[in-house]
Parts: C-alpha cells; sequence; structure tokens
C-alpha cells in the first residue's frame, strides 16, 4: 500500500511524527520541488488535539485518505531569508497565508506557488523559493528563499523619439537628431518598501527634466499609496498633422516651439493582491508656435497655440499571471477613465479597457487572446486629442509605419506561442556566494490581429472607417531583468509585408 505527498521542501525538515522510507536527495535547495513521502503497510501521523495513530491494516488505504482530508496544519513561523533590503512587511504583504493561518497540506501547497509568483511580480528578486521547512505536531513552518536584485540604475538614457524601431530605421532613416540621450537615475525598492525613485534628464530631441516618486505603501494597513511626478520640456519639431495615416513633421532649427509641463498626483488603493486601484489629480500646460498654428488650426481648439487645463481620472488594475514582463498563464484587465478640462478650451471624456487572457493548451504551448477599445466623447476633438493607434500600447502588429487617429476604436488579438528555448547561463563575480542565473528563453509565434478605428472627419487618412487585419509569424526572447526582444514577420491588408522588430510587449 501506497500513500503518497507532493509538496515543496526547504534545505533541512525536521519530523516529530511522520517516519519517511525515502527522501529523494535532488530536490531542496533553491527550486520549488516535489517531493514524495512513500508509506508502506506502516503508516503514522497526528490528528490535531489526538496523540500519534498506528494504522497496521494494509486495507485502510481509504480510512487513511479520509483522516488524511480531515487534518489541518496550522502556520507557525515564516522564516524570510535573503532580504537584505526589502522590508519583510513588503514580502509578507504579498503571501496569500500568514502566521496563525490553518490549512490542508494540499490546499497549503497551492498557495506556495501562488506566493512565489506574486513575489516575483514584485519585480524585486530573481529567484524566489517557498517551501516547507519543518513539521512539529501539526505546526509547520515555512521557509522563503529570496534572491534580491540590484536596485540602483545611475546608467545613460538613449532612446528614439519615434513609435518603434522600423519607423526610426527606416523611414527615418536611423537619424540621431531623432533620439534622446542624457542620463537617468532609477532606484528601485529605494527604502525597501518597493518604493522608486526616478529622476531623467534628458538632452536630444527634447529637452527635458522629470522625476517621479511611487511609494506603494503609506498606512499601516498597507492598502493605501501615493505616487507623484513632474516633468517640463521642449522641442524643436513636432507631429502637427496626420496625411493619409503618416505623422507629418515641422521643425525649426533655430527655435523651440513646443513646450511642454505636467504634474500628477495619484493615491493607490490596493485591498488584497491582484486589483490595484489608483485616483489621480494632474495638471499640464502645453504651448506651440503661431506656424504650428498656421500649418494646422484644429491642433488645439479655436485655434489657440496654448492649452492649460487640469485633469481627474481612475484606473483599475488587475493582474492574476504567472509572470507579468511576459504573461503565459492568467488574465489582466485594465480599466481607464479621465476628465481633462472643464471649459471651451478643452472638454474630454475618455474611457479605455484593455484585457488579456493567457492558457496553456498543450506542453509549452500557449494561446493568448487580447481585446482593447477606446472612446472619447465628445467625438469633435482638436487633432491634439486625436492619437489612437499606433501610439504608445494601443497597438497591431503589420501597421508599424502608419498611425490611425481616431475618437472611438479597438482591436482584437490572437496569439499561439510555443516555447523553443529555455536555458540558464551561469555568472559568478567574485563577491558573490552563489552563481547567478541568467535565463534566456524563446519562444516561436503566430499571430492574428483585426480592428476598427472610426473618425468623424477622416480627411485623406484611408484607414479609419473600416476594418483593419494582420497576420504573421514572429520570435520573443526574454532574458535577464525582464528584457523583452520581438522580432516579427507582419502582413497586412494593404498587401505590404514586412520584418519588424519590438522591444517590449504591447498589451
Amino acid at each position: 500500500m501506497f500513500l503518497f505527498y507532493t509538496v515543496p521542501i526547504a534545505k533541512s525538515i525536521s519530523y516529530k511524527t511522520v517516519y519517511l522510507a525515502e527522501l529523494m536527495q535532488w530536490m531542496a535547495k533553491y527550486q520549488l520541488v516535489a517531493f514524495t513521502l512513500l508509506l508502506s503497510t506502516v503508516a503514522i501521523y497526528s490528528q490535531p488535539g489526538s496523540a500519534d495513530h498506528t494504522i497496521t491494516d494494509t486495507s485502510g488505504l481509504n480510512y487513511i485518505r479520509q483522516h488524511q482530508q480531515e487534518n489541518v496544519f496550522t502556520v507557525r513561523i515564516i522564516a524570510i531569508n535573503g532580504n537584505r533590503k526589502t522590508k519583510e512587511s513588503i514580502i509578507l504583504r504579498e503571501l496569500p497565508f500568514k502566521s496563525g493561518d490553518i490549512y490542508q497540506l494540499s490546499e497549503l501547497v497551492k498557495k506556495f506557488e501562488i506566493a512565489r509568483k506574486q513575489l516575483m511580480n514584485t519585480a524585486l528578486f530573481h529567484e524566489v523559493v517557498v517551501a516547507l521547512k519543518s513539521f512539529e505536531g501539526n505546526n509547520v513552518d515555512i521557509a522563503i528563499d529570496l534572491r534580491e536584485r540590484w536596485y540602483l540604475f545611475p546608467i545613460p538614457y538613449f532612446k528614439i523619439v519615434d513609435r518603434n524601431l522600423n519607423q526610426w530605421l527606416v523611414e527615418q532613416n536611423a537619424k540621431l537628431n531623432r533620439v534622446n540621450y542624457g542620463i537617468k537615475v532609477l532606484y528601485n525598492n529605494a527604502t525597501g518598501r518597493n518604493d522608486k525613485l526616478n529622476v531623467y534628464l534628458i538632452n536630444g530631441y527634447t529637452k527635458q527634466l522629470s522625476f517621479s516618486y511611487d511609494r506603494p505603501y503609506i498606512d499601516k494597513n498597507m492598502k493605501w499609496g501615493l505616487n507623484i511626478g513632474m516633468a517640463l520640456g521642449k522641442n524643436r519639431e513636432i507631429n502637427y498633422n496626420t496625411i493619409n495615416n503618416k505623422q507629418v513633421f515641422y521643425k525649426d532649427t533655430n527655435n523651440f516651439i513646443r513646450s511642454f509641463f505636467r504634474s500628477n498626483l495619484e493615491l493607490t488603493y490596493r485591498r488584497a493582491i491582484k486589483t490595484r486601484h489608483r485616483f489621480g489629480f494632474g495638471y499640464n500646460v502645453e504651448s506651440v508656435s503661431d506656424t504650428v498654428v498656421a500649418l494646422n488650426p484644429t491642433y488645439f481648439k479655436n485655434g489657440s497655440g496654448r492649452i492649460a487645463f487640469p485633469e481627474v481620472y481612475y484606473v483599475m488594475s488587475y493582474f492574476d499571471v504567472d509572470y507579468n514582463p511576459y504573461p503565459l498563464k492568467g488574465y489582466i484587465v485594465d480599466l481607464y477613465f479621465s476628465k481633462k478640462g472643464f471649459n471651451d478650451k478643452l472638454n474630454l471624456w475618455q474611457l479605455s479597457a484593455k484585457a488579456n487572457g493567457s492558457w496553456e493548451i498543450a506542453n509549452q504551448t500557449y494561446f493568448s487572446a487580447r481585446l482593447a477599445g477606446s472612446i472619447k466623447l465628445p467625438f469633435r476633438q482638436p487633432y491634439f486629442n486625436q492619437r489612437l493607434l499606433g501610439y504608445s500600447d494601443f497597438f497591431m502588429q503589420g501597421f508599424e509605419y502608419y498611425v490611425v487617429d481616431g475618437v472611438a476604436g479597438g482591436y482584437a488579438k490572437a496569439l499561439l506561442s510555443r516555447e523553443i528555448v529555455n536555458v540558464y547561463f551561469h555568472v559568478k563575480r567574485k563577491r558573490d556566494e552563489l552563481m547567478y542565473k541568467v535565463p534566456l528563453r524563446a519562444y516561436a509565434k503566430t499571430f492574428v490581429n483585426a480592428g476598427y478605428m472610426y473618425h468623424p472627419e477622416p480627411g485623406l487618412n484611408t484607414l479609419n472607417n473600416r476594418m483593419l487585419y494582420s497576420w504573421g509569424v514572429g520570435l520573443d526572447f526574454i532574458t535577464h531583468y525582464d528584457f523583452t526582444f520581438k522580432l516579427e514577420w507582419s502582413f497586412n491588408l494593404l498587401g505590404q509585408n514586412g520584418i519588424y522588430l519590438h522591444r517590449k510587449a504591447y498589451f
């Protein structure tokens, strides 16, 4: 007669009431792995509040199973190791269990994987192991072993200003005058509370100074957070119109023709783990030269060259995925609602929604479906408020060289991918006790896109007010510090195709 348990285990484990026939040696150190307890003819276990019982009747398998289902364990100690900077409260906040909780063993093991996933998705750690440390009667101790990332990055800044790499390489001939450069200081986990301080000093295409500070928790209950930010800058070139679904630019080499100021104050609320709410207030100022107004009198409303407006917004984000930077299993939902301006110069209500679902449909084979949509009211908006498809993460493969302005629209995407490479390279520095594992994963994929963008006055822009389609194949690469690189061969309904490069995962 055999009875099996499958649970993670830490480096060492002690047993008071369970005798093991065999403990496999390959598990244990820094991986979330399984072990097998083999009980033969004699099974010994304990029940809450009673002495140990010995079952010697080999016909009693059903009896053991029945009582094992009734048997529960109390989480006694949660031992955290490897958090040199991160506060324990931040780590405990991500766990789906706490000291004093009571679970059946099978239920507790499931929560180990949830805890590991949540801690990895904080982007604070390279490695996370959540495992049993020891049993004592019906008490269990849990070990959480961590390897923290490097958090301070004072590094050079180099970024193209065009919407994607292909537009810069092909349409702009990789001109360096369309590049921002400077220095950025990214200080993640600045005080050990998963807070982020970012400072940018930018030159080149845009002269810009900006900073932001995000503190996820400011209260004792660790539910409310605070985010503040500010940016100011100016440009010698501006995208002042869209013709034939191409951005049209005007440049003045001697004078700055655009200036901007943006600021925001945001409260965040995270009651549990998967859902975050953001309530924000912003104040923005934009101004352009008289030449820009002459080229496009509808850039701002009523032929104005300057606009200043407050903004209030609400964002709800739901994440329940295995890995935030490149989800293969789970769900993401993002809702955005804002009101910009409160007078005739600017009056905009905007509602946007995005959703993504990913499933493993076979061994190392995954399917993802994505939906996104946005509507802006009223429909009559100045050019300043008409950006839609092709900007930021509102994007369809195969249309990298085009933009589709509008006031309402959406798209659907389907993606089928399969893992083809999953390796680690071991790197050891002199000061490190253990080797770092630098991952490299690659996925082969095929995809299809469909979308529609509405514009009340499209003019010469022929991609508006019609169904848009695209499809293709590609390779995705993911490595250290969540770096993602995408190589895609895409086709669109215009009969065009090409090889396209992307640095990040578009929603």
